[in-house]
């Protein structure tokens, strides 16, 4: 039944859009967007994040030191743990692959100019080495990984 439940709610986030439009998204009192959605005798709080999906950026491309490289990625993860210990990232990594798209970022903010703000001080996006696509995101209140 568990299996059921997860992949209805999958299927409840999969169609956002849509679902959005029939529901009352208010303010929580930290300020995110929220809603409720009941499905059965199950209520789920659903909460707005930002997903931030990194991509290779125009300036990776041209030749750059190892040296250079290596300094951009370890301020690249100095900022990722700077916001982390703020509290305003609750997740990141890299991509398993060597496709255009490097990484991701989700972020544990109520607005998008936050977000960017967050973003563009990443040493590896100031660079151009990574460019930043940012989306608001919506998981139920508490969601976490096992």
């Amino acid at each position: 039944m568990k299996t059921l439940k997860t992949f209805s709610l999958f299927l409840v986030l999969s169609w956002t859009p849509i679902f959005l439009g029939a529901q009352q998204v208010e303010r929580d009192e930290e300020g995110f967007p929220t809603f409720s959605y009941a499905e059965g005798d199950t209520v789920y709080q659903m909460k707005q994040y930002y997903l931030v999906m990194l991509y290779r950026g125009e300036d990776e491309a041209r030749e750059k030191s190892e040296e250079d490289a290596a300094t951009i990625q370890a301020a690249h993860l100095a900022h990722i743990q700077k916001m982390a210990e703020a509290g305003v990232l609750s997740i990141a990594g890299p991509m398993g692959d060597q496709s255009a798209l490097r990484g991701i970022f989700i972020f544990n903010l109520p607005e998008k100019e936050d977000v960017e703000a967050w973003v563009s001080g990443d040493p590896a996006v100031k660079s151009g080495r990574l460019s930043a696509e940012i989306h608001s995101w919506w998981a139920a209140k508490g969601s976490r990984l096992p």
